[in-house]
């Protein structure tokens, strides 16, 4: 009840929260398809590379964010950067870059090889051939990827408010510092809200993405 009636007190400044928690996690997830993507097409020419660039993102994942947090405050504070949003943004793309770049990859990589023979046979160069065959094929794995990164980022994101990045977090650590349940209980439930939404979401647009022949495939 009381969680209820804080909800329904604080309604537009939850929105408000939760927006700014939405617009940080996509700003993050947005930079890191802008590098990982590109990465994983890449890493596939070598798989001596690619197993060194899957790891050392498999590293950065267990990283506690706190620590991660820590480790860059020092660091950032030098451009006066050390707390609030850039320092959340940056832990958040680094993050982002394990699922992203292994789908990627791994997509590129599984592509039917017959499908890649008959592409050369008509001509087609390495660009083209990844332009026009592999990366159509690949972009439902891909989106996969993405898709695993922007709710974990949402997870990870409600830590981000202990250094002053805002977002729906800020529920739950000013819940915590007052020993208030039904504030811990409303930035969780909302982070979880929003996490489920952006799933629902991005399933959407990977089914509209997937060919048709695909998905008929995937049903078989």
């Amino acid at each position: 009840m009381e969680l209820l009636d804080f909800l329904q007190n604080n309604t537009l400044r939850t929105l408000l929260l939760a927006l700014e928690h939405a617009w940080l996690v996509g700003v993050s997830v947005l930079i890191a398809t802008m590098i990982g993507v590109p990465v994983g097409i890449l890493i596939t020419r070598n798989e001596s590379v690619a197993k060194n660039v899957i790891n050392a993102a498999n590293v950065i994942m267990t990283l506690p964010s706190i620590a991660l947090f820590g480790l860059m405050l020092p660091v950032l504070a030098e451009v006066g950067h050390g707390l609030g949003k850039v320092p959340a943004v940056i832990a958040l793309v680094l993050y982002s870059q394990l699922p992203i770049i292994r789908n990627t990859h791994a997509a590129v990589k599984n592509v039917p090889s017959s499908l890649v023979e008959a592409g050369r046979g008509m001509g087609l160069s390495n660009w083209n051939l990844l332009r026009e065959v592999q990366i159509p094929l690949a972009v439902p794995v891909i989106l996969a990827g993405l898709r695993n990164a922007t709710v974990m980022s949402i997870g990870i994101g409600a830590i981000a408010a202990y250094i002053g990045a805002g977002g729906l977090g800020v529920y739950i650590q000013q819940g915590i510092a007052r020993s208030y349940t039904p504030m811990i209980l409303a930035g969780a439930l909302s982070v979880s809200l929003l996490a489920i939404l952006a799933d629902l979401g991005m399933s959407l647009v990977e089914h509209l993405i997937t060919p048709k022949g695909m998905r008929l495939k995937e049903a078989h």
